[in-house]
This record gives structure tokens, sequence and C-alpha cells, in this order.
């Protein structure tokens, strides 16, 4: 039975690209990120093929931010796509309006913390307010789930700690920032390997490059698995 807490992303250019990876890993992974970088290769169009042709779960990376009419607007359209989770800013009048959008669907929004490739000079250059990266990260998720989110985006290492909120019970957890042992980091910056992120409260961990940059995406997707396990 195919392990759904792996969530593979399909970080390539272009949907033909995405439906070649996912037809190479095939029945070892039953769930793909499809992120921004894909929207303009055809990234709606293999969340259909995905789901209608290959009976696959979708996760939508768009990190939607704007005001809250053209979130509810936004959220409603991509809601019939049968889509799993999609992804919208943590400020709670986005999440209100996502919540809204997604109305008498299955549709599970997920609200983002603080990216995984920030670090507390990242935020001082965007003018955010000061204080450690990890307690923001707990605030701004305890915030976002009263406001009507279904989970949380956060880094492996904040995961523990959004799952001890009162907040939390019956929430989704979902960690990028994920790395098997021994692969490169890239440019995350607060990783964790797959056990241990399970381990430390995440439902689903989101790993990209190690898999789809690897010679052997399938045999990659397999090793992350039974690290999981």
């Amino acid at each position: 039975m195919t392990d759904d807490r792996l969530i593979v992303a399909l970080d390539v250019p272009n949907a033909l690209e995405g439906l070649k990876l996912a037809q190479t890993i095939g029945d070892a992974c039953h769930f793909y990120k499809i992120g921004l970088g894909m929207l303009t290769g055809g990234g709606l169009a293999l969340a259909r093929e995905l789901i209608d042709e290959m009976d696959k779960r979708v996760f939508l990376d768009l990190k939607l931010f704007d005001i809250g009419n053209t979130i509810e607007a936004a959220v409603r359209g991509l809601a019939h796509y049968g889509l799993d989770f999609l992804t919208v800013h943590g400020d709670p009048y986005v999440v209100r309006a996502a919540a809204e959008g997604k109305a008498g669907s299955d549709l599970k929004i997920l609200a983002v913390t603080v990216l995984t490739s920030l670090d507390r000079a990242d935020l001082d250059a965007a003018l955010i307010q000061p204080g450690d990266v990890q307690d923001l990260v707990v605030e701004r998720a305890r915030r976002a789930m009263q406001a009507g989110a279904d989970g949380v985006i956060a880094s492996p290492r904040e995961a523990a700690l959004i799952r001890a909120l009162p907040e939390a019970k019956g929430k989704l957890i979902v960690t990028p920032g994920v790395r098997p042992a021994g692969a490169a980091l890239g440019d995350q910056k607060r990783v964790m390997t797959p056990g241990d992120a399970i381990r430390a409260g995440a439902d689903h961990i989101v790993v990209g490059r190690p898999i789809i940059r690897s010679d052997d995406p399938r045999g990659a997707t397999q090793a992350v698995l039974a690290e999981l396990r």
C-alpha cells in the first residue's frame, strides 16, 4: 500500500516533464505537489491528468496572497479541480477568505507560516517584526488555524511546537525542507530528515530535488519511504 505521508514535489518546468516523472515513479508515490513555477507550463492541466487519469492525489502549492474577495474567488474556482491541498499565505484574513471559497468541497487549505528558505536575516530585510523565527512561525500557525486553516506549512524544526498547540488538534502539518540523510541542503536552511520530521509531528513531508534530480527517481522515492518507516 502506498504511503501518502510522502508528497513528491514535481518542481520541473512543464507538465510534460512532470507527467514523465510521475510515470517513472509509478506506484511508488500516490501524492504529488505542483508549484507556482509550473503554473504557466501547464500545471493545472497536469493536476487534472494526475487526478483523473492516474488516480493520484495533488497538492497545489500557489501560496495565494491578495485581497479577500480575490482569494475567495480564486479558491472557489480551484475547488472544482478535485485537489487535496492548496496553500495560501497565513495572514488570518487570507485564510478566512480561502475557507469561504472552498466551502462545500473536500479541499484542504494549508497556511504558509514562514518559508523554510528564510532565516532571521531574511525576515529583517523584509521588515518583519523582531523575534525568534520559531516563535513567529508558531504564532502565525496558531492564528491561521484559528482563522479556519485546515493545517499549516512549516519547517520540520517547528512541527513539534505547532503540534503542541491546542489549536492544532485535528489539523494537518505539512513540512517542506526535508532532506534524506546525506542529501545536499540546496537553498533550505531549516531542514530535517524524513523520519525525524514525522516523529516531530508532521503528517506529510514534501521532497523534491533529492528525488526528481536523481538518476533513479523511483528508487529515490522508495529510499525516502524506507526512511519514513
